[in-house]
């Protein structure tokens, strides 16, 4: 009886061990991604394997090769048009000619507004007049983030209540408990084919994706570090990348006395 039992145990445990190879088992998704009413090839489109965190692009017919698996989460991109997510499975797999058509962004132009400011043509009164812009940064490798005008923006951790309450502080501990979305930020940035794809996005949509915030959220947090509107607005999105790792890193610096190596200093930020 113990030698049925022992054997029947044996055979269960290499079933299982045989259908997690299956599962896991890495193939070389092959596709072509088109317009979906001219059925024009894109070149140069982003596929990213959100899953693993390797990214390839389209060649000049559309035809791109990338490592997945199933139930991995295939991200697709191109400027104008409107960004996909697919599961792959196994169907998809098993497809030799998989072909993806996606479709042209359609943009919604808000209306403008334009101030006009009366000047006089004496300085002194023209100058109060106009409102200085105060959102532009400057950064000089081995100083400190600062601004055109005023002095720079730091948390105030004159008591241990404004310590408490930091938002800052906050978004430390809400980053420190997602260490795996921020190892494949860190992959993003390491990577060369992927650092290329980031810095031809600005859609945030791989970032939200990863660190399972909102837009919002993710300006609050910018903010929170002493970002600009501007660079909030203009920045790609492999800017956005090294501006959380820096300000998580610089954070947990304060915290612990010790310098990260890998923190990369952001440049081209005005």
């Amino acid at each position: 009886m113990i030698k049925k039992i022992t054997f029947l145990l044996i055979i269960l445990i290499n079933f299982s061990t045989f259908s997690q190879e299956i599962v896991d088992k890495k193939y070389k998704l092959k596709g072509r991604i088109i317009d979906v009413k001219t059925r024009f090839p894109l070149k140069s489109a982003h596929i990213l394997n959100m899953s693993s965190v390797i990214g390839t692009v389209t060649n000049r017919f559309g035809e791109f090769s990338i490592t997945a698996k199933k139930n991995d989460i295939i991200h697709i991109s191109y400027i104008g048009y409107e960004s996909i997510k697919l599961t792959v499975t196994n169907d998809i797999l098993n497809n030799d000619k998989l072909e993806i058509a996606i479709n042209p962004k359609i943009v919604n132009i808000e209306e403008v507004k334009v101030k006009s400011h009366q000047l006089v043509g004496v300085l002194s009164i023209d100058a109060k007049n106009v409102p200085a812009v105060t959102s532009r940064r400057i950064h000089i490798d081995g100083i400190a983030q600062t601004f055109e005008i005023g002095k720079p923006k730091s948390p105030n951790y004159e008591s241990p209540l404004a310590a408490v309450f930091s938002p800052l502080d906050f978004w430390y501990q809400k980053l420190g408990k997602k260490p795996k979305e921020l190892k494949k930020l860190k992959k993003l940035r390491r990577d060369d084919q992927l650092r290329e794809i980031m810095e031809q996005n600005f859609n945030r949509e791989i970032l939200l994706d990863y660190l399972s915030m909102s837009r919002y959220e993710l300006n609050d947090l910018l903010k929170d570090c002493n970002h600009s509107k501007r660079f909030i607005k203009k920045a790609s999105d492999l800017q956005i990348v090294n501006a959380i790792l820096n300000c998580y890193e610089s954070q947990k610096t304060s915290r612990t006395g010790k310098v990260k190596k890998d923190i990369i200093h952001l440049k081209n930020d005005n």
